[in-house]
């Protein structure tokens, strides 16, 4: 009977422990709270917390450290949430998404991602010194996977609504679009239309070239064979053309063909 009286109070008296460690663990956070306001507020403010103010945080370096790490993983958290690594080139057009694992310790560090592997990850880490301004590193790979997949979402674009209009060439960055267009009136003309985006952070091209292409047939008399031969001219004389060619430039592709349509430069 005895024993069981004691089994029972020591029961009561764990229970009662762990009652009294629950209750103290929120004034513990509670009494941290300020401190890691402060924290935060200073990698808000700067990036990276000056040792002064670390070491006026608390008396012992682990709480340091532990507040520190504390502050550090809820503003990744928060850049994180606000800053999501989606493609696409429309507000609200979300069109593919990707994942990037971080190591939220003293030392951040990318883990795991499904990045494309032609976008210059490491060199972006470099360049934008993740350490000590993640928000600028995150800012441009959003960019470059923002520009990536609105080139990619023109060029499905295209085939999807202009089925006059051949695509002749591209690659797999699709910096290179190639495009063939038929033009009303003239006898087998068409235009063949070359849109180069040297900047990967832009959907844009930087340079549009368009020529227009048509077929002369001559006569081979040593061979008495009829030849095709295909001829370029360029039509940056057109003043249609000049028009043309500054909405390719400022207007993304296929919402350029629409416009270039309705002006009956091409079929």
């Amino acid at each position: 009977m005895e024993a069981n009286n004691l089994a029972v109070k020591q029961q009561e008296f764990r229970q009662i422990s762990r009652e009294e460690e629950l209750n103290a663990t929120p004034q513990e956070l509670l009494a941290k709270r300020p401190s890691l306001q402060k924290l935060r507020t200073l990698l808000d403010k700067t990036g990276v917390p000056c040792e002064r103010d670390e070491d006026d945080l608390e008396d012992g370096s682990e709480n340091s450290r532990l507040l520190l790490l504390m502050a550090r993983h809820t503003q990744l958290q928060d850049l994180l949430h606000g800053h999501h690594l989606i493609g696409g080139y429309d507000i609200g057009v979300y069109l593919e998404t990707y994942n990037l694992e971080m190591n939220l310790g003293s030392n951040l560090r990318i883990c795991r991602h499904n990045i494309p592997p032609f976008i210059p990850l490491e060199r972006l880490v470099k360049q934008s010194n993740m350490q000590t301004d993640v928000r600028a590193f995150l800012y441009t790979l959003s960019q470059y996977l923002n520009a990536y997949v609105g080139r990619k979402q023109q060029l499905h674009l295209i085939k999807e609504l202009h089925s006059s209009v051949q695509v002749m060439e591209s690659n797999t960055l699709y910096t290179i679009l190639v495009l063939m267009f038929t033009i009303p009136g003239e006898k087998a003309g068409a235009a063949l239309c070359t849109l180069e985006y040297a900047d990967h952070t832009r959907c844009l091209p930087n340079r549009v070239n368009i020529d227009n292409m048509y077929y002369a047939f001559l006569e081979n008399v040593i061979f008495s064979h009829v030849h095709a031969c295909c001829f370029y001219i360029a039509l940056a004389s057109s003043p249609q053309w000049k028009k043309n060619h500054a909405l390719l430039l400022e207007t993304p592709v296929h919402t350029a063909l629409v416009t270039i349509k309705k002006t009956s430069s091409i079929a």
